[in-house]
């Protein structure tokens, strides 16, 4: 079978691979009516998201806090399981019990954060998806299908036990992936005739459908979005991540992807990713709005309620930062004794700003609630 994605190609242990097209599609894409409105509300809804960046008092730090939830989405796609308050926990120096899981979230929260600072120096390549892979995968449990390496046997996306004869779906074989690969590449840097988030979404289906690595394919995949945005200098900071959006909607995900390889229909897919550029980008203003406004709320409350010290407002800040507090952690950041820090933290604590989460006498840990349940909408999708 061949159409305008490519073609099924029947491999010698007597299943059909498919093998994509090199991109960009031909015929062209209609990029007219309905999807062309589309594609004015995405370009809208970055520009705007864009701009905030510009705007916020801490951009870095609602980066960073944003980067581990994207992180938080990404992986539970894969099955994992964790929350924030296990990155959190994770960060502050404790060990929680399910450490499999969170090693794969912090993994992915060093991929990303690693690969935006190699585009400072180094442009989309091969060579930068092998690193990303390398850092997402070390120490996991995908760590022995060889991290940082393009696959060199045939993989397959199923249901867990399913082989390649009741395979949903079977990438090119492993001598067609280093061409593939390359063609994208070449496609990154030399396509440039379609509007930027058209190909961005097309070189993410094109990743997936590519599938070159053992494991980690669709974090990966992700991961390219916000990188190839910020190659291309559409976003100066790192701000989309749609994998919330595909979280959400994971079925009409995969099944918009194989209408592309079943029938070559990739103007249904990029209408489906553009509308997930609209929603994720109008939501991460939406979460920055919320943000500031807790920040105003909780500066007034201190002050109403006569906290405003400079170290009262300094520990304040520091929740935006890490919402996940013991005493001993004010006392040494602050270089104050333990019985002023936990002087401290029970007025926070007294005026509804942190809330203890252990139950014990000893050891207590607290959370700046309200923060992390702005950062946590739709984590439990």
């Amino acid at each position: 079978m061949t159409n305008r994605s490519g073609k099924m190609i029947s491999q010698p242990g007597g299943y059909k691979a498919f093998v994509p097209e090199k991109l960009p599609p031909g015929p062209p894409l209609r990029i007219e009516g309905a999807l062309q409105n589309l594609l004015s509300q995405a370009d809208i809804a970055l520009a705007r998201l864009d701009g905030m960046g510009y705007f916020l008092p801490n951009a870095d730090l609602f980066i960073a806090m944003y980067v581990k939830k994207e992180a938080l989405f990404s992986s539970q796609i894969e099955g994992t399981q964790a929350s924030l308050e296990d990155i959190f926990e994770y960060e502050s120096g404790d060990k929680p019990e399910n450490i499999n899981d969170v090693a794969e979230v912090i993994n992915y929260i060093g991929a990303l954060n690693y690969g935006i600072d190699r585009l400072k120096t180094l442009p989309m390549s091969l060579r930068l998806i092998k690193e990303i892979h390398g850092v997402l995968m070390q120490g996991t449990r995908g760590g022995n299908k060889t991290p940082g390496e393009f696959r060199k046997t045939q993989n397959w996306i199923g249901p867990p036990g399913s082989t390649l004869k009741d395979a949903r779906y079977i990438p090119p074989p492993p001598q067609d992936v280093l061409k593939a690969m390359g063609d994208l590449e070449q496609y990154i840097h030399k396509g440039r005739k379609l509007p930027v988030l058209i190909d961005c979404g097309l070189v993410h289906y094109q990743f997936e459908s590519i599938h070159p690595f053992l494991d980690g394919n669709g974090r990966v995949g992700r991961l390219l979005i916000t990188f190839y945005l910020y190659f291309r200098e559409v976003l100066h900071r790192p701000l989309l991540y749609l994998s919330y959006y595909f979280k959400k909607n994971r079925q009409e995900y995969y099944d918009r992807l194989n209408m592309v390889r079943d029938k070559g229909d990739y103007e249904q897919w990029i209408a489906f990713f553009l509308k997930g550029v609209v929603e994720t980008a109008d939501s991460a203003v939406e979460t920055a709005r919320k943000i500031l406004e807790l920040q105003t709320k909780h500066r007034e409350m201190l002050w109403k309620k006569k906290l405003s010290s400079p170290l009262a407002v300094g520990i304040l800040e520091r929740l935006f930062q890490k919402p996940y507090v013991s005493v001993n952690d004010v006392a040494k950041e602050f270089s104050i004794s333990f019985q002023a820090a936990s002087n401290l933290v029970s007025q926070l604590e007294g005026a509804g700003i942190l809330h203890e989460i252990t139950g014990k006498k000893r050891d207590k840990r607290f959370i700046h609630a309200e923060y992390i349940t702005i950062l946590s909408e739709g984590i439990g999708l």
